[in-house]
């Protein structure tokens, strides 16, 4: 298993003190690192990270992140958690990415008694799983209905459902069936690997849904995409948050409606600032894993500056935000129900256009 340290390194850190004393302090970070959407998730948490060290630190010391990659595996997730709760030095955890290894790893967390801030996580089965685990994405029991509810809205009635079988896959795509009001003419599971649609596309020519949504991350959504284009079938694909990364090709992705809790089309000049920034730094645009990583970093490290690197401390303190205290983040306004779910929701659908997610519904920028 390798890892990277930001900024400085971590040998102080590791045992606790140099001379004395530690002159950082460590939060771990855990995802996919080797996916792109796990890259961009460390990037969020990278940037965050810095702009704290460039302000001065955390109560005058620097921050540090200590990375693993979980591969999205829940016994390895589970497993670096362990490695987390075990380093005394470690005050926090931004991650785990995807739900699956969340899952895994909130169990050790909990037993740990170690403060953990999901990413990108939507799967319902977090919700209420430890004190010590929170997130700051809606889960899909609310995400699958604000898709099933713009489906029928515009207008559609025949739905066809694919998922990758996996804590994220099932969650979204059965509080998107008990929501549609329409007819579900079939639901299949699918590999996240998978590398032929023809089947899939092939059916749906001769049930003759009207929309397709997948539930998925990008290899599979590409897949699908790319198999609907060769045979021509023309309905609307709609994906959830998993399907951010779809937009790296740009002519199969193009029209397709995405739920997201950020786009780089918000006005709010917090929003436009963390673009901008993001995009001198790493020449890309941000998506919303970055900026998710972004704001549980940036909102760990508010924590510790307001109590301390004390676990205990920084749990009661996330736990305890008010909508006055809440953190003001690039993705919304962020405050905890006490199952450690988001209060409120920003998700909202898009649809890509020339590499860009287009609002479609809702005005930007609304507050959780």
């Amino acid at each position: 298993m390798t890892a990277r340290l930001l900024l400085v390194p971590l040998v102080c850190a590791l045992v606790g003190a140099c001379g004395g004393k530690s002159h950082a302090i460590v939060i771990g970070a855990a995802g996919p690192l080797s996916q792109p959407f796990g890259d961009m998730n460390r990037k969020g948490i990278e940037m965050a990270v810095a702009e704290i060290n460039d302000s001065g630190g955390v109560r005058g010391q620097r921050l540090e992140v200590l990375e693993r990659d979980d591969a999205s595996d829940g016994a390895k997730a589970a497993t670096i958690a362990q490695e987390f709760v075990s380093n005394p030095a470690v005050v926090g955890v931004v991650g785990h990415v995807t739900s699956g290894a969340m899952v895994a790893a909130a169990k050790v967390y909990d037993t740990g008694h170690l403060p953990a801030i999901a990413t990108s996580a939507t799967s319902p089965d977090l919700t209420g799983i430890s004190p010590w685990v929170f997130r700051v994405v809606p889960s899909d029991s609310s995400n699958g209905i604000t898709i099933a509810h713009f489906a029928a809205a515009l207008g559609r009635k025949r739905a066809a459902i694919l998922y990758e079988n996996d804590s994220y896959g099932r969650g979204l795509a059965e509080s998107f069936q008990r929501s549609f009001p329409g007819q579900i003419v079939s639901i299949d599971p699918i590999s996240a690997n998978i590398t032929d649609a023809e089947p899939y596309i092939a059916y749906y020519k001769t049930r003759l849904p009207d929309l397709v949504f997948v539930v998925g991350v990008q290899n599979s959504g590409l897949t699908i995409l790319r198999e609907a284009r060769r045979e021509n079938l023309a309905v609307d694909f709609v994906g959830g948050d998993g399907w951010t990364g779809i937009v790296s090709d740009t002519a199969l992705s193009e029209g397709a409606y995405v739920g997201t809790v950020f786009t780089v089309q918000d006005p709010r000049p917090e929003v436009q600032r963390f673009v901008a920034d993001f995009r001198s730094r790493y020449h890309v645009k941000p998506d919303a894993y970055a900026a998710l990583g972004y704001d549980a970093a940036r909102l760990l490290g508010r924590a510790i500056q307001q109590e301390g690197p004390d676990r205990t401390a920084v749990r009661a303190y996330l736990a305890s935000l008010t909508a006055a205290t809440a953190y003001h983040g690039v993705t919304g306004v962020l405050r905890f129900r006490p199952d450690g779910d988001p209060e409120g929701s920003t998700y909202r659908m898009t649809r890509v256009h020339r590499g860009t997610f287009e609002l479609t519904a809702g005005e930007p920028g609304d507050a959780r």
